[in-house]
């Protein structure tokens, strides 16, 4: 009866850390946003939508058609296979923390990302 006590358990999404290439996605939509003005609905959107955010990453894979033409096909792939996790929630507010502090480093790495 050992496995009927792991069936239904969840991680506690503590210590979540994306892969170099999801953190490098994380970055690119994260970036996008701030530069748009758009960091504080997006946060809030973030926290409302903490309990749902495997199904949020399920819509991702839902829109890929669309968001990959924004994204690119591996980004969008490892952006949605990131939120899957239930730790990214946090992960992502942090991470729009630590970028918002900077808001001319996170601008002027967008424009050279872009140039390049």
């Amino acid at each position: 009866m050992n496995w009927l006590k792991h069936a239904f358990a969840i991680d506690d999404g503590e210590g979540v850390e994306p892969t170099p290439s999801q953190a490098e996605a994380i970055d690119r939509v994260l970036k996008e946003l701030l530069r748009r003005g758009m960091a504080v609905p997006a946060m809030m959107a973030l926290e409302t939508c903490r309990p749902l955010n495997y199904v949020g990453s399920q819509l991702l894979v839902f829109l890929s058609p669309v968001i990959k033409v924004t994204l690119g096909i591996q980004a969008q792939d490892d952006f949605a296979r990131f939120l899957e996790k239930r730790g990214s929630i946090d992960y992502l507010l942090d991470r729009f923390e630590q970028l918002s502090q900077k808001p001319d480093e996170a601008s002027s790495q967008l424009s050279e990302g872009t140039k390049t």
